[in-house]
């Protein structure tokens, strides 16, 4: 995979594609999952189409840590006081479907260990 491969996200943060956005910045989009897997299931994106978390490089580290902060204040806004998971599925195996580096948060109701 390449930063330029065209995904399903790239053409969200082109406004191509409607998505209920519910926060943007610089660096980031967070848009509702049109198939929730919970009460609140949110996905991050970075604008920088990195396609999986195996590929991301040192230079990148701010940009993460930014996805992981900006996740929080997120769930924080979603009102997700007592609790809540931030997944970030990496590869095939990992069960990615999409190859734009995204993060699920999950909230809303008690989620369970292991996942599946």
């Amino acid at each position: 995979m390449s930063e330029t491969t065209e995904t399903i996200f790239s053409k969200i943060i082109r406004r191509e594609i409607p998505a209920d956005i519910i926060y943007e910045d610089d660096l980031a989009l967070a848009f509702r999952d049109i198939h929730p897997q919970a009460p609140v299931h949110i996905l991050l994106i970075p604008k920088k189409p990195i396609p999986q978390l195996a590929d991301a490089e040192s230079q990148d580290h701010a940009l993460l840590g930014h996805l992981l902060l900006t996740a929080k204040r997120i769930a924080e806004d979603a009102g997700l006081k007592n609790g809540y998971r931030v997944v970030i599925n990496s590869g095939d195996d990992g069960g990615q479907t999409v190859y734009h580096l995204h993060l699920h948060i999950l909230g809303g109701r008690q989620l369970h260990w292991p996942p599946g």
